[in-house]
């Protein structure tokens, strides 16, 4: 060992049309929404990319109702602001 300190190394997959997910060796730990949802840590997590999301910053899986739709515009949580 040599005493220095290993950086944290990370890999980031946008997956077409849906989310970006972040593979590293450093945990994202996810904010406690309340006390009977304990903290959730995760090695690989999911961004949300389309702004739909009802778990900002993760992904929810809501991208997903918009596939093969292109005539119905799902609103984004920016449009409800």
């Amino acid at each position: 060992m040599s005493g220095q300190p290993r950086t944290p190394s990370a890999e980031v997959v946008l997956c077409p049309g849906g989310p970006a997910l972040v593979r590293s060796d450093v945990l994202a730990v996810d904010v406690i929404v309340s006390d009977d949802q304990p903290a959730v840590k995760r090695p690989v997590v999911a961004f949300c990319r389309c702004g739909r999301t009802g778990r900002e910053p993760w992904c929810d899986g809501t991208h997903k109702l918009a596939r093969g739709s292109s005539s119905k515009k799902l609103p984004t949580r920016k449009d409800e602001r």
